[in-house]
């Protein structure tokens, strides 16, 4: 009997699980035992006997403690949530309009190129810089005045003061300063989503631009009618990568690390992270669902 070909959605399948299966064995074999242990390590007191650690179960007298008698866990806990959601949006639609700009036919854009990602390489001298008193003494140098007396160059007070006399709303207002007061840390971080989307954008048909200029399309249009929805797939592998990215970079996570491996206390780290990772899982969880209605897969 003629054995039947397998179907162009068969073969699709049959590779989507290929390319998944590296990440699921890495996942089982790698990840899943340490997830497990760190959730028991939550859930008990660990202490140093002579085989190792030895366990008394605490349930979640942990996760009391951290917000109940913590002294910084709940403030610096808001401050990772905010940035995840000041830096995503902010990350991305910078790294968008970068590659839409470098992706122009112009003299000296493989250098532009490079400009905009040598901050992925530099990321780490460039932030302490930027929260160093050096910076400070160079700003202050710059404008005859220092940070004490509202002299520094590099905040958002006067656009603050400019938006709340153009009337917007207070919500905006303190989204866009958010933004431009970590200007260092967007374009620092935006690198990988620069290429991302620079990739997407030359994998577009130019046939597509070519029908629509001759009906009439003007470029504004072009861009919400072709570019955008073309690259809606490329937006959310972006945000979830910004998410993730966002998550092991900030204080937070800093204070796991210390609470583990400088006050030696396990048990208040691994509460400390699987709060936080159920807190971003649900921002994630979120934000696939809201955009990837949105998404656009051209066949």
């Amino acid at each position: 009997m003629k054995r039947k070909s397998p179907t162009l959605q068969q073969k699709k399948s049959r590779l989507g699980i290929l390319f998944v299966t590296p990440w699921f064995l890495g996942f089982v074999f790698l990840f899943s035992i340490p997830l497990y242990k760190s959730f028991l390590y939550s859930l008990n007191t660990l202490t140093l006997g002579k085989g190792g650690f030895d366990t008394k179960y605490e349930g979640f007298l942990f996760y009391k403690q951290l917000f109940m008698s913590h002294p910084t866990f709940n403030r610096t806990l808001i401050e990772a949530i905010s940035d995840i959601l000041i830096n995503v949006p902010s990350i991305t639609i910078f790294s968008l309009f970068v590659a839409t700009l470098i992706n122009q036919k112009f003299r000296g854009r493989i250098f532009a190129r490079a400009v905009f990602f040598l901050p992925v390489l530099l990321a780490a001298p460039v932030l302490s810089l930027e929260n160093s008193s050096e910076m400070a003494s160079i700003a202050s140098t710059i404008t005859g005045s220092s940070s004490e007396d509202g002299g520094f160059a590099f905040t958002s007070f006067e656009l603050q003061r400019m938006l709340v006399e153009a009337g917007v709303g207070n919500g905006i207002i303190s989204y866009i300063t958010g933004s431009v007061d970590r200007i260092y840390e967007i374009i620092s971080s935006s690198g990988v989503q620069i290429l991302i989307f620079l990739a997407a954008l030359q994998s577009i048909s130019p046939s597509l631009y070519e029908a629509a200029k001759i009906e009439g399309t003007t470029g504004y249009e072009a861009f919400w009618k072709i570019t955008f929805p073309m690259l809606s797939p490329i937006l959310l592998t972006n945000i979830v990568y910004t998410v993730i990215d966002s998550y092991s970079t900030n204080a937070l996570s800093q204070m796991i690390t210390d609470t583990a491996f400088q006050t030696l206390n396990f048990s208040l780290s691994a509460a400390m992270a699987w709060v936080y990772f159920l807190i971003v899982s649900v921002i994630l969880l979120v934000t696939m669902t809201l955009v990837s209605r949105k998404v656009f897969y051209y066949d």
